[in-house]
C-alpha cells in the first residue's frame, strides 16, 4: 500500500488558486476497477481509493505517513510561469517592443 503526497494543480475550470495550497495524501489503487456488466458502472472493491487526507504542509503529511507506517511518494509541485498582467498591457505607451498589425 503506497501513499502519494502531492499539492494539487489548478484545474482548467478555475481562474483562481483556491484549494491548491494544501498538501494531499491519497492511496495508490491496489486493485483495478471493474465494469459492472448490466449497467456499465465502474466500481472498485478497494476502499482506500476513497480516502483523501489534507495537510497544511508537506512535512505534516510525511510525518503522518511515517507515524502510520505507510510507504509514501512525494510529488513536488511545478512552479507557475508568470503571465502578462492584462490584455491592455499589449498596447501600453512606452513598451519595449512596438505594436503593429
Amino acid at each position: 500500500m503506497t501513499a502519494r503526497i502531492y499539492k494539487p494543480a489548478k484545474t482548467a475550470m478555475q481562474s483562481g488558486r483556491g484549494r491548491t495550497e494544501r498538501w494531499l495524501l491519497e492511496f495508490e489503487p491496489e486493485k483495478p476497477k471493474s465494469i459492472e456488466p448490466l449497467m456499465g458502472y465502474t466500481s472498485s472493491r478497494d476502499m482506500k481509493q476513497q480516502v483523501r487526507l489534507s495537510f497544511d504542509t508537506r512535512e505534516e503529511a510525511i510525518a503522518y505517513a511515517v507515524r502510520e507506517g505507510l510507504a509514501y511518494q512525494v510529488m513536488e509541485p511545478k512552479e507557475r510561469t508568470p503571465k502578462k498582467l492584462s490584455y491592455s498591457d499589449n498596447f501600453k505607451y512606452g513598451k519595449a517592443e512596438t505594436w503593429t498589425h
